[in-house]
């Protein structure tokens, strides 16, 4: 038997009437937690699976709470901003400067195209996780961490001190028992990583509260002046 499916028979009995959704919701996260430490394909849907299994999670709710503390991020929480659609050619018209014209020759030179999450927007808690993963690409622009592994945790750790994004604790929990275990010879360089994204998440101002696609034209460097980031260089 699976150590998953084990695990399941172990589980306390629920009292009659009791929804079983959050008991399934937390199985599919720890299943996806354990196929993210040893699957090296680069397939994203465990932690798709592990991001869903955290939305209606007490953890998820202190994000919440604590990004209505700021005022900014108040604010787009209660508009629930949504842009309209955006098209990489369009924005490579922009200046060479400009965020538009650097995130679409970002997204062209990895061969993605804009992401359109399936979330419906009902809540702050989905609205919160449509948003990061909407801008996803533009936080990887403005904070300067490519998307290598050891670039998206570093990513993962700047969420961390922005919002406490539950995903990202565990993303980057994963990657140090992952790198641990498997190679240790990383460990020094992921937590260097995991250092620098959290500190300069720290003092950012909130990427989340940012309405990026009002402004295409305005140059990367500014934007980043303006939000107090001082960039990981190559």
């Amino acid at each position: 038997m699976h150590p998953i499916h084990r695990l399941a028979h172990h589980l306390p009995a629920l009292p009659s009437g009791t929804s079983f959704q959050p008991v399934v919701q937390t199985m599919r996260g720890i299943k996806a937690f354990v196929t993210l430490l040893f699957d090296e394909s680069g397939n994203l849907e465990p932690v798709w699976e592990l991001s869903n299994s955290l939305l209606n999670s007490p953890a998820f709710q202190l994000s919440i709470a604590a990004l209505k503390t700021t005022p900014e991020a108040a604010a787009i929480l209660s508009e629930r901003y949504v842009a309209p659609p955006h098209d990489l050619d369009e924005l490579l018209q922009y200046p060479q400067n400009s965020l538009g014209y650097v995130y679409a020759c970002h997204m062209k030179q990895l061969g993605f195209q804009p992401f359109e999450p399936v979330i419906p927007i009902d809540s702050d808690t989905h609205y919160v996780e449509y948003r990061w993963q909407k801008t996803h690409d533009i936080w990887h622009i403005i904070t300067g961490f490519d998307t290598s592994e050891m670039g998206e945790i570093g990513l993962q750790a700047f969420y961390l001190a922005q919002f406490q994004l539950p995903l990202s604790s565990l993303l980057v929990a994963n990657a140090l028992i992952a790198t641990t275990i498997l190679q240790p010879e990383c460990l020094n360089p992921l937590l260097g990583a995991i250092a620098q994204g959290y500190q300069m998440g720290k003092v950012a101002k909130p990427l989340i509260a940012q309405k990026w696609e009002t402004a295409w034209d305005k140059p990367v460097d500014q934007w980043r002046e303006e939000l107090n980031v001082q960039p990981v260089r190559p």
